[in-house]
């Protein structure tokens, strides 16, 4: 699309009529702003209670509380000390960190189980309270509105921009305002956050050692998706941007690292006693693995996946998949089925499938198979649990036919002894003993397939590192 010079001059022209200048409170230059730090604290009160909405917060008043002590420590050393700052650990398992307007930082315990001392909880913390200070989302927020605000008026003395080509232009605009808001935002989040480390007696180097620990999450997570034939799950959160070699950053840290103290504080057994406890991965609602098998109390249910597959309990989905995705075993449920059990899975396996009606654990079970996909419907109380499988061929699904018949025979209700085994997976904190490596702890591990490696992840030691005998380590129970 080709922008006339004159309107978008114009629209220049409006938008530095409605520009609003207040100081910076970090660099004491002016900025672009259209909001007072009034309307900043509302914003951020409003925002808080939508987030309380789409998260829970984590139910653990003594982590709530050290994370709280540590967050505040930094602020008081941040360039806007005077805010009223709120830390809040959520019930997530999503890796990530993040902050609104006027002091409310949010960290999940998804992301603090593979945080290794109170070194690395601070960096964490020190970058979002670095967007706080910095105003990052009031600027943010402020060039969108001003865009669209800009063209509104614009259009009114401009007939031709609303049209197609005006909303184009003020896409363009919009973009051109916000590109900047990404890298340089996390960049100097970044600087800040090493500043506030060393002011408040802590290594900024540990801002490079979080990195790290999210870079060797992607690397796991790209190595598990080149096995199960998907594309990784890339993070999206606090560093993001940042490769642990980034000159960068490195420079930022530097120059924060010349305020350290001769002794920095680490914490690594004090954040690890702070975390026992912490519940990993699923919370008991949505059901729990352990060692491929999944276990849920409210459906007291239960189903053995094939102990090679790598299995993934996600809020929307549970599925296995076998290595090299070559087939694949989907669970689903369905709270108000239609008809029998044998008229249910007919209707799932479709025209020409094979039928088999027997009994399983005391239960009634429909198995039925197509070249291609097979399955098996079965019944427990008013709900139906469809349990299916799919192969790239025909050829495929049959090499794995043992393994997804075994699959849909596990299925059963649980029995008093397994229903401790639905609790949420726990982490806890060990001492390490003579000849306690991680190929040994392994095995131990409810984990399934990943242990070991998860087992390195969590204590900061992937790819290869072993634990030191008389170390604390994380464990999963």
């Amino acid at each position: 699309m080709k922008i006339l010079p004159q309107y978008f001059a114009l629209l220049i022209g409006v938008l530095s009529l409605l520009a609003g200048c207040a100081q910076n409170p970090v660099t004491g230059g002016a900025d672009f702003v259209m909001m007072s730090e009034n309307q900043e604290l509302a914003a951020g009160r409003a925002a808080d209670v939508e987030v309380r909405k789409q998260y829970r917060v984590y139910a653990d008043e003594p982590l709530q509380n050290y994370v709280n002590r540590v967050g505040q420590k930094l602020a008081a050393q941040s360039h806007r000390p005077n805010l009223t700052y709120h830390f809040t650990v959520l019930d997530s398992t999503e890796i990530n960190a993040f902050a609104l307007p006027g002091g409310y930082v949010y960290i999940t315990r998804g992301i603090l189980a593979y945080l290794n001392s109170e070194a690395e909880l601070a960096a964490v913390l020190g970058h979002e309270i670095g967007h706080v200070t910095a105003r990052h989302g009031v600027r943010q927020q402020s060039a969108a509105q001003a865009a669209n605000i800009g063209l509104t008026i614009a259009s009114i003395f401009v007939p031709q921009l609303r049209n197609q080509n005006g909303q184009n232009l003020g896409n363009v605009l919009n973009g051109a305002l916000l590109s900047g808001y990404g890298r340089e935002h996390e960049l100097q989040a970044d600087a800040l956050g090493a500043g506030y480390l060393a002011a408040s007696g802590y290594d900024p180097q540990a801002i490079i050692q979080v990195i790290g620990v999210l870079k060797n999450q992607e690397t796991q997570d790209a190595m598990l998706a080149k096995q199960e034939d998907r594309e990784p799950r890339r993070y999206h959160g606090v560093f993001a941007t940042h490769p642990d070699n980034d000159t960068r950053l490195k420079q930022a840290v530097a120059e924060a690292g010349k305020q350290t103290v001769a002794q920095s504080f680490l914490g690594h057994d004090e954040f690890l006693h702070a975390l026992e406890g912490l519940t990993f991965n699923d919370a008991s609602e949505q059901g729990v693995l352990r060692n491929n098998i999944f276990y849920q109390a409210d459906m007291n249910i239960a189903v053995a996946f094939p102990p090679a597959w790598q299995v993934h309990n996600l809020a929307d989905a549970l599925y296995a998949v076998s290595d090299a995705a070559e087939a694949k075993i989907n669970f689903k449920f369905d709270d108000k089925p239609v008809g029998s059990a044998l008229a249910y899975a007919q209707r799932v396996a479709g025209t020409g499938a094979a039928i088999e009606q027997l009994k399983s654990h005391d239960l009634d079970a429909v198995l039925y198979s197509q070249p291609a996909r097979s399955g098996g419907v079965i019944y427990v109380g008013t709900r139906a649990y469809v349990i299916e499988a799919e192969a790239k061929t025909a050829e495929l699904l049959a090499k794995y036919q043992s393994e997804i018949r075994a699959t849909l025979l596990s299925f059963h209700a649980l029995s008093k002894a397994e229903l401790p085994l639905a609790s949420a997976l726990k982490l806890h904190v060990v001492k390490v003993a003579q000849g306690d490596t991680f190929s040994v702890l392994a095995p131990q591990s409810p984990l399934g397939k990943s242990s070991e490696n998860y087992l390195r992840l969590l204590n900061g030691l992937y790819p290869a590192g072993e634990p030191r005998v008389g170390q604390l380590i994380k464990v999963v129970e």
